[in-house]
């Protein structure tokens, strides 16, 4: 079986062969010693129509008769620049701000909920135990979320942590609130 780093990049360059109907697809591809599937989503978002890879595929190896040795894995979460997620902003995605709460009442973007994902006891940064759970408390599985924090590096793992919780419609912030503010957009305090 190929390593999970080896399976996501395996996923990631089979999405480029797929031109998905208007309900989606369902694939299933065959690589000597492997089966690969996944689902390709149609989902409705109020600009237009968008494609959207389903959180989990699986490789089967196909050497096995009853493809007993199934590995699902996560599909990277996707990151868009600043403007892009300001853009998702205005037409109602709802923004994560996952760093500290001290960092965040120094300035936010405009309209954000702060839900860190890693805490801070003196000079140490921990993950918040409880992140999930303060999450599944403000947002639904289905809400389109923005996630950022000051460079992003934060936003990438908390998004990761959400879409393997079953969060379908999250994506990370490239830059974070530094490139945010770099940019001139909105911020409150």
């Amino acid at each position: 079986m190929p390593s999970n780093a080896s399976s996501a990049l395996l996923v990631r360059s089979m999405r480029s062969l797929f031109r998905p109907s208007q309900q989606g697809i369902t694939s299933r591809v065959c690589w000597p010693g492997l089966v690969v599937s996944f689902h390709v989503a149609k989902g409705h978002h109020r600009t237009g129509v968008r494609d959207r890879v389903s959180n989990f595929g699986s490789i089967a190896d196909d050497n096995n008769e009853n493809n007993t040795k199934t590995q699902s894995f996560n599909v990277q979460p996707r990151s868009v620049p600043v403007h892009v997620a300001h853009e998702l902003l205005q037409v109602g995605h709802q923004y994560l701000d996952v760093r500290t709460r001290d960092e965040f009442r120094a300035g936010h973007p405009s309209g954000a909920i702060n839900i860190p994902y890693m805490l801070n006891n003196g000079a140490e940064m921990f993950k918040n135990s409880k992140f999930l759970e303060e999450v599944s408390s403000q947002f639904g599985k289905d809400d389109d979320i923005v996630v950022g924090c000051k460079s992003g590096r934060r936003s990438l793992m908390a998004a990761s942590d959400l879409q393997s919780a079953g969060f379908n419609r999250v994506i990370d912030v490239a830059g974070g609130y530094t490139a945010w503010t770099e940019n001139g957009l909105p911020i409150a305090k």
